[in-house]
C-alpha cells in the first residue's frame, strides 16, 4: 500500500524500495505508522514523523503520509485515521499535530477541516537539494 501511495504522488512502482524504507523508519524508531482495516484487509495508513518545536519546547508530530485504498475512500477512513493520529500525538504529550497539503486539493482540505484541522496562517517553503526531490 506504501507504494501505491508513492505512485500516487508520481513516482515509479517499486515495491522493493517501499519496503526498506518503511523498514528503515520503523526499526530505527524514526516515524510511526497507523494502520486502518477493514476485516482483515488494509485500507489505508498514516506515517507520523516526530518533530521538536523549539518554541514551545515540546515534541509535535507532522503526519507525512495519509493514503486511503481507492475501494474504501468516502467511507469515513481516512477521517478515522485523522482521529487516530491526533490520539497518538495526545497519548505521547505532543504540543500539536501539523500536515501540509496542496493548495488545490480540496476534497483533503474539507476532510481536514471537517476533523477538526486548522489551516494557518504560516507559510512553508522547501529548497530542494537532490535527484529525489518531487517535481
Amino acid at each position: 500500500m506504501f507504494d501505491a501511495y508513492r505512485q500516487f504522488y508520481g513516482q515509479s512502482p517499486d515495491v522493493p524500495r517501499a519496503r526498506e524504507w518503511l523498514r528503515s523508519r520503523l526499526r530505527f524508531g524514526e516515524s510511526t505508522v497507523l494502520v486502518a482495516r477493514r476485516g482483515g484487509d488494509m485500507v489505508g495508513f498514516v506515517q507520523l514523523y516526530p518533530m521538536y518545536s523549539s518554541v514551545r519546547t515540546a515534541r509535535t508530530w507532522i503526519l507525512n503520509d495519509l493514503f486511503v485504498d481507492p475501494a474504501a475512500r468516502r467511507s469515513g477512513v481516512a477521517r478515522a485515521l485523522l482521529d487516530a493520529a491526533a490520539g497518538f500525538a495526545r497519548e505521547d504529550g505532543a504540543a500539536a499535530i501539523s500536515l501540509e497539503t496542496a493548495r488545490d486539493n480540496a476534497a483533503a482540505r474539507a476532510t481536514y477541516r471537517a476533523a477538526g484541522w486548522q489551516e494557518d496562517d504560516t507559510q512553508w517553503y522547501s529548497l530542494r537539494l537532490d535527484r529525489h526531490a518531487l517535481p
